[in-house]
């Protein structure tokens, strides 16, 4: 199992690196660079849009990948997921910028960042699956929380690279090739991923359907039609995880940077200290999801990250580092509450036949709700000088949004329901 897990972690921690990597790209250099046209705040929306492109791409390839992953096994989707997904960012390093090839640039950028939300949509479903079938039934949540764990490990490594090349080059250095060394590492960091995933086995469940020949023909159309409302509630569920991290992440980095004026290299230090505290938290917590439950922490989870926003909000406000940190930990300790444990809690909600393209279309249709139009709401309605009380309200309202959908969801911990995988489903409103 640790072997396994570790290749899951290790896997999503890439994949994860390469998405993060563009985030803080786009806080930063992106606009100026490949939107000179623009405002200044113009640039940045525009940058954060091609940032949320990926995440309209991850449900898209969380069904292409899903369908692979019900029909032909979780392992291929782990092998061809990272290789899209690490091509495509160390092309976006790659790309010549509108002051070198016009219009074609953005462009290009779009492109590429599609296909990384391609790549990770189907990255999750696979890593959490792999894991979580091999797990003994009592164990599940804390051996699929190793997956969890590898987004902020990504973002650690991303952030880690930017951090050291902001600290040691010039302004006009990082903006006209520094940033693109986080990108190149890509390649490096996939090809020792690969490496890593080329021994993991099938899983016991899909090797137990494919001998019954009992796998899916169309998954995405059964889970469509079947489980519509399940799909739907879960991505809800979801959407304000999303939504806190890349506020954290991506929203405050830039309004910091641009409105505060605090030095970029103090953002991502504090940003990275309370990463760092969350990826830590991530197992512990989902050691409580297999004793005492999953919903119950997702419930505690969006109360907690709904409460937390207008702190959070005038933590920033102050511009101080320790109480901007305090108010980072804080929103990403009650989000991770929940999402320490949907790595086990999504799986359990859908049958093994099913179960990839479901887990996997419900997870990415949050990140949709949540991730893409975080840093573009964000952004616009926090304009002035006047502290970003409209920002605290949205993230607010989407937690409360995310505690309804998960009141509406089952339990499906063994610990608690007594039923094994899948059974749990029998069970879900849909």
């Amino acid at each position: 199992m640790l072997r396994i897990a570790s290749a899951s972690l290790a896997g999503t921690a890439i994949e994860f690196y390469d998405f993060f990597v563009y985030g803080t790209a786009a806080a930063l250099v992106l606009g100026p660079l490949f939107f000179p046209t623009f405002s200044p705040l113009a640039g940045t929306l525009a940058a954060f849009a091609t940032f949320g492109v990926g995440f309209v791409a991850r449900p898209l390839g969380s069904a292409v990948f899903g369908h692979i992953g019900d029909r032909h096994g979780r392992r291929p989707v782990l092998l061809i997921s990272l290789l899209l997904t690490g091509l495509a960012t160390v092309a976006v390093g790659c790309v010549p910028t509108y002051a070198s090839i016009g219009a074609a640039a953005p462009v290009l950028l779009v492109l590429l960042r599609f296909l990384q939300g391609l790549g990770l949509g189907g990255e999750w479903g696979g890593a959490v699956l792999v894991t979580a079938e091999h797990a003994p039934e009592r164990q599940r949540g804390l051996w699929a929380s190793f997956p969890q764990i590898g987004p902020p490990v990504g973002f650690l490594l991303a952030n880690g690279i930017t951090l050291g090349l902001s600290a040691g080059l010039t302004d006009a250095q990082f903006a006209s090739w520094g940033w693109r060394v986080p990108f190149w590492a890509a390649g490096v960091l996939a090809l020792a991923g690969l490496w890593l995933r080329h021994a993991v086995e099938e899983t016991p469940q899909f090797r137990e359907l494919s001998e019954r020949r009992e796998t899916a023909s169309a998954p995405l159309a059964d889970v469509a039609r079947g489980h519509w409302r399940l799909l739907l509630l879960s991505g809800g569920a979801l959407a304000v995880g999303y939504a806190v991290f890349y506020a954290v992440t991506t929203w405050s980095l830039a309004y910091a940077t641009e409105h505060l004026r605090v030095d970029r290299t103090v953002m991502l230090t504090c940003i990275m200290i309370a990463v760092a505290v969350m990826g830590l938290a991530t197992p512990l917590i989902a050691v409580l999801g297999d004793r005492y439950g999953r919903r119950p922490l997702c419930l505690v989870g969006c109360t907690a990250s709904a409460l937390w926003m207008f702190p959070f909000v005038a933590l920033l406000g102050t511009a101080d580092p320790v109480l901007m940190t305090l108010g980072f930990t804080g929103a990403l300790l009650g989000m991770v509450t929940m999402f320490a444990v949907v790595g086990a809690y999504l799986p359990e909600l859908y049958e093994p036949r099913i179960r990839c393209t479901g887990a996997a279309v419900g997870y990415n249709l949050g990140g949709v709700l949540g991730g893409a139009l975080t840093p573009v709401v964000a952004t616009s309605v926090a304009g002035g000088s006047a502290p970003p009380w409209g920002v605290a309200a949205y993230l607010a309202g989407v937690g409360l949004l995310s505690l309804g959908c998960f009141a509406l969801l089952p339990e499906t911990s063994p610990a608690v329901v007594g039923t094994p995988t899948g059974a749990a489903e029998a069970a879900a409103p849909v």
